[in-house]
């Protein structure tokens, strides 16, 4: 997408990122040797660069791990969260129904329910998967929810004008016009993701770099857990990213209007 722009506005999309993140390193190294802090409590970059030197192939395999549940759960999240909203959005009776009951398990703090998660599913990756869904379900659900139910009147009346059926409203008025908020729940939803997989491979640590950090704490190896850590917000930035890419290509008006 960038390279389509001139050199001059290349420089906030590209630029800008790589900027803060070599400030953000420089910051947390000038720290550790500022006040002089032991790489147990606070590894360096070079000790976390170390790290990954000295296993590799275990990072990248216990990486592996986490994206296919991370990218699984989001997945049915996702689609489960946009069926169920577009029904609850085209009946106000549901809608009444059903809210105050998806708020009330949306409360329920879902580490809480890892416990019985791995009563009722067992030690497997469809825990770990579960988590994921559970976290991500609810914000996609009520973003898109949020999006469908906020269409101007004035196109709705444009639209009855003009003899539109339900669908013809919905596809060509209200879906259009809520993609934006869709995507605010869907890259919303890309974090928790992560945080999902992570809390499932911590309470259950047989593979995945949830599993990594928890070993690591055992085995008082720091800079492997920030290893692990750096992959995570690795693999959270690139699904950012993917999720705002497909705005751009699904909604580019979102932004022109917005701005």
């Amino acid at each position: 997408m960038t390279d389509r722009l001139p050199p001059s506005q290349r420089w906030p999309h590209v630029g800008l990122p790589a900027l803060g993140a070599v400030l953000t390193i420089a910051l947390w190294w000038l720290a550790t040797w500022a006040f002089d802090i032991e790489p147990f409590f606070l590894p360096a970059p070079p000790d976390v660069v170390d790290a990954f030197v000295r296993l590799p192939g275990y990072l990248a395999e216990q990486t592996m791990v986490t994206l296919l549940e991370t990218v699984i759960g989001f997945g049915i999240a996702a689609v489960g969260g946009l069926l169920l909203a577009v029904l609850l959005a085209a009946s106000r009776t549901v809608e009444r129904m059903s809210l105050p009951m998806i708020a009330g398990i949306n409360a329920v703090p879902k580490v809480a329910l890892a416990p019985l998660l791995l009563v009722w599913i067992g030690f497997g990756y469809e825990t770990k998967v579960v988590m994921v869904v559970l976290l991500c379900f609810f914000p996609i659900l009520v973003s898109t929810m949020a999006g469908l139910t906020s269409t101007p009147n004035e196109l709705g009346e444009l639209a009855r004008s003009l003899s539109a059926s339900w669908w013809q409203t919905f596809v060509k008025v209200r879906l259009p016009w809520a993609l934006p908020q869709v995507f605010v729940g869907l890259k919303v939803a890309t974090s928790l993701a992560i945080i999902g997989a992570t809390i499932g491979e911590v309470i259950n640590p047989e593979a995945g770099l949830g599993s990594v950090i928890a070993s690591s704490g055992q085995s008082a190896d720091t800079p492997l857990a920030f290893a692990a850590l750096t992959l995570l917000a690795l693999i959270g930035a690139l699904l950012f990213y993917l999720m705002a890419g497909l705005e751009r290509l699904l909604a580019p008006w979102a932004r022109a209007i917005s701005s």
